[in-house]
């Protein structure tokens, strides 16, 4: 399926968000995640489905200043 992930296109496997974060080796519960500009909470992402064409957004915290 292909997927927008932070602006890129995506050819994946995974069918639900969860999945996708793995796929794509991203780890932790401080992570934030939106699909198709609608936040989606990490309890939720296991039943988060994925479809052709969404755009999902990762977002990870960084240090510096």
């Amino acid at each position: 399926m292909r997927l927008i992930v932070n602006g890129e296109p995506h050819e994946i496997a995974a069918h639900d968000l969860d999945a996708l974060l793995r796929e794509l080796e991203f780890d932790g519960e401080w992570l934030a995640t939106a699909l198709n500009g609608e936040l989606v909470r990490s309890h939720e992402r296991p039943l988060c489905r994925l479809n052709e064409g969404d755009r999902v957004e990762i977002l990870t915290p960084r240090q510096g200043g």
